[in-house]
């Protein structure tokens, strides 16, 4: 039979984990918002690159195919074969920078990795806690 001691100690017991849960759960909303902030940097530093990229694409577009086409015109080749060359190789360039910055998004390093982590031992802890 319980006492009126044991149900205080009962509820005393209930409360201070509910308390310790509730800390728990606190600590890691602060750890994901922590680690959402260092992804969000790297999002911007990715749409930088991009930025980066679409900006000097376009001069460094234009003054490869003038040299490249000048230089293949010089050297025999027709107008359009030239250009066509040149609008091909300053492409490949334009698509490494374009990859870099994508490479820089994926999903995979945008995770929260530690934030998972930790919620799957809260996860475990809190089964423990409840045998």
């Amino acid at each position: 039979m319980t006492t009126q001691s044991d149900i205080r100690t009962i509820s005393a017991l209930l409360g201070d984990a509910l308390s310790q849960f509730a800390k728990l759960f606190q600590n890691e909303v602060d750890l994901a918002k922590a680690e959402l902030g260092e992804k969000i940097r790297q999002v911007s530093h990715a749409v930088g690159f991009f930025a980066a990229g679409a900006i000097l694409v376009i001069p460094a577009l234009v003054m490869a195919l003038f040299a490249l086409s000048a230089a293949l015109i010089a050297a025999g080749w027709s107008p359009p074969i030239s250009y066509l060359v040149s609008a091909v190789v300053v492409a490949v360039i334009a698509g490494v920078l374009f990859a870099v910055g994508m490479n820089r998004l994926d999903a995979r390093n945008l995770a929260p990795r530690e934030t998972i982590r930790q919620l799957e031992k809260d996860k475990n802890t809190v089964k423990e806690m409840a045998r």
